[in-house]
């Protein structure tokens, strides 16, 4: 009877215990983190008797987290890549909108300030239009300031948003380590602190939104947090902390920073894996700096062609044309922290002909001497080394040339130092119109060209262009047959058929340009025109017959006010190629192209990476989850069980109670 009582009272209690977990299940089905738990009952050992082992009920055992370590360790590691490329994703189109297309964009305004020539090459004198071609010039200035403002404050507010993700780092690691105190307090009891483990598994999981983790189990029930691969954030009850801080080159908060016993150390970006914070940093470092990349370069390259092209002209004075855009010069390299060497300064600068060669991006020069070493360009992370042979370049200035740049160092490298380019960072930043006066604008070409009034040949003008501002002296080209002329530059031009030497016969090709202050062995090589285009360039046409004559001259002062020649060579820039061989107009073009591929690729990575986490958060559920159907059919069996355990102990005591009865006759 006694044994029969007490196997009742121990499934009552089993029961009840099991009712009770399955009701804690039901209650924290929607809380976040929550483990479902299951009763683990074993059997009590049996007591021998001579007619054998009669059991003895059951008893709770423990109390289970059921979850798979697997999937919740893919599940956060997953979740941890989406958080990541949909921060990033999100910050890209952000970016888009401060570069819109249409009537609002750069690029019209461009377009519009350019075509505004036209009506100036239509009546050079006319004030009023040449005021429009001033407005026009202001407004694309004031829409480059804004696009470079809008950046500034687009980094600004990334900065903040990186600061306040970073203090949630920091809270979580603290929080994290206090759980893990509580939990290597609570392992000396025997039994798992579930609700603990739940609690840190939770704190873990979140903490991989913001920075992807590494954790490992110690022997105490703690867990050890890291960072980067290797950079402990939590070890036992001790949580380091993390900041921004500036790179090598000084630029601010480009960098995340782990700090613990005093001791910082900066992450390495590449190891960081997912997580807002690293997506964030991506975004700030790679894409970001893309974008201002391509706004300086479109700046510099319109604002540069056409303050070059002006100062070729004269305005209604007769005075030579000054800039349109005020620009400031390349800002210098920035040296590494730690340098030893004696640079003082590293000025950048775009020499003639660069323009249409610069790429979007920023280099990093690094010494192995004085004069040997790499330039890196970060847009693609591709070394090329210079010096010494078998280098591939001669020094860094004989490669940063392919690149349109130049630098000017002012004292020596030494060994290990290293330089930050970035030449486009400041050059929307302070755009403005250089003044105001519609008289000042240079459209008068500074030469003018005529044909021989008495010519017999078809030949005509085509296009004739200035090169610089002044012209010395008049070029007379005369044509001794239908393919080859002589000019008056050559010293022997005057000379007689008799007399030797005679002057150097050219060889005349209908539409191919001519050019001013050619070789003497032009016949035979051909100048490169880019270190050659000085002083003009004229293109004729037609067949000229033997003494037919050709002249370029200074423009003649009772003609300069009826003159547009400049204004067409402004307008003229439209079709020149500028952006990775793109018309200056397509260069506003190029800039949305890439930040849209950029922003495309970027939002279908994050689809990719949230079905993805998706589908491993649901296999984690699926095994930790709660059930509502199966916590309700436990209900009912364990509610079963329960009675029937009472109705046990119910048996066992009406027994008991004959017998005191039969006992008491």
């Amino acid at each position: 009877m006694g044994g029969l009582l007490s196997v009742g009272t121990r499934a009552l209690q089993a029961n009840q215990v099991a009712l009770q977990t399955a009701g804690n299940n039901i209650a924290n089905v929607n809380t976040a983190g929550y483990s479902r738990q299951t009763v683990a009952m074993g059997t009590v050992p049996g007591q021998y008797t001579g007619a054998g082992y009669i059991g003895k009920g059951v008893e709770v055992v423990t109390i289970k987290r059921e979850l798979n370590a697997f999937l919740t360790t893919q599940s956060a590691l997953a979740g941890a890549t989406q958080a990541g490329d949909a921060a990033r994703a999100g910050k890209l189109q952000q970016l888009q909108e401060i570069f819109p297309g249409g009537a609002n964009g750069l690029g019209a305004a461009v377009s519009d300030m350019l075509n505004a020539f036209s009506d100036v090459a239509s009546a050079p004198t006319d004030l009023t239009a040449r005021a429009v071609v001033l407005t026009r010039v202001d407004e694309t200035a004031s829409r480059m300031r804004t696009a470079s403002l809008q950046l500034d404050d687009f980094q600004q507010g990334l900065t903040q948003e990186l600061s306040q993700k970073i203090d949630r780092i920091n809270d979580l690691a603290k929080s994290i380590a206090g759980v893990n105190e509580l939990i290597a307090r609570a392992q000396g009891a025997g039994q798992p602190p579930n609700d603990l483990l739940d609690r840190r598994e939770q704190l873990v999981r979140d903490l991989n939104q913001y920075v992807q983790t590494t954790s490992i189990p110690a022997d105490d029930g703690t867990m050890g947090i890291f960072v980067a691969g290797s950079q402990a954030l939590v070890l036992g009850d001790k949580a380091s902390t993390v900041s921004l801080t500036a790179d090598a080159f000084g630029v601010k908060n480009q960098k995340l920073a782990i700090t613990r016993n005093g001791q910082s150390t900066t992450l390495d970006e590449k190891m960081l894996g997912g997580g807002e914070v690293s997506g964030l940093l991506r975004f700030q470092n790679t894409d970001l700096a893309e974008g201002r990349n391509l706004l300086g370069r479109f700046t510099l390259a319109v604002t540069t062609s056409m303050n070059e092209q002006h100062k070729l002209g004269q305005d209604l004075d007769g005075k030579v044309g000054g800039n349109l855009f005020s620009t400031e010069p390349l800002p210098n390299a920035r040296p590494a922290t730690g340098n030893t060497g004696t640079v003082t300064q590293m000025a950048i600068s775009v020499p003639v002909g660069g323009l249409a060669k610069l790429a979007p991006t920023d280099y990093q020069i690094s010494y192995s001497n004085g004069t040997d070493g790499t330039v890196t360009r970060l847009s693609d992370s591709k070394a090329y080394s210079f010096g010494a042979p078998p280098a591939t370049y001669a020094n860094a200035n004989a490669f940063l040339a392919t690149e349109g740049l130049s630098i000017a160092v002012t004292g020596t490298p030494a060994a290990g130092d290293r330089f930050l380019l970035q030449p486009f960072s400041t050059s929307a930043s302070t755009i403005k119109s250089e003044f105001s006066s519609a008289r000042a604008l240079a459209v008068a070409s500074p030469i003018a060209g005529s044909l021989g009034t008495a010519n017999t040949g078809s030949l005509q003008l085509s296009s004739l262009t200035a090169r610089s501002p002044t012209l010395a002296a008049p070029v007379a080209l005369k044509f001794i047959g239908t393919n080859q002329y002589i000019r008056s530059d050559d010293a022997n031009y005057a000379n007689s058929p008799a007399t030797v030497p005679l002057p150097v016969a050219y060889t005349y090709t209908s539409g191919q340009s001519i050019e001013a202050n050619l070789p003497n062995n032009y016949p035979t090589q051909p100048p490169t025109y880019a270190t050659t285009l000085i002083g003009w360039s004229v293109v004729l046409q037609g067949a000229p017959a033997a003494g037919d004559t050709f002249t370029v001259q200074a423009q003649p002062a009772a003609y300069r006010n009826s003159n547009a020649g400049n204004a067409g060579a402004m307008m003229n820039l439209r079709d020149v190629a500028m952006f990775d061989g793109a018309k200056l107009t397509d260069g506003y073009a190029a800039v949305i192209a890439q930040i849209g591929i950029r922003t495309q690729s970027a939002s279908y990575a994050a689809e990719v990476s949230g079905a993805i986490a998706a589908n491993l958060e649901t296999d984690r559920t699926g095994v930790a989850g709660v059930n509502l159907d199966e916590e309700a059919a436990k209900l009912l069996q364990y509610q079963q069980a329960y009675q029937a355990s009472a109705k046990m102990i119910q048996i066992a005591q009406s027994i008991f109670d004959t017998l005191i009865q039969t006992l008491g006759r």
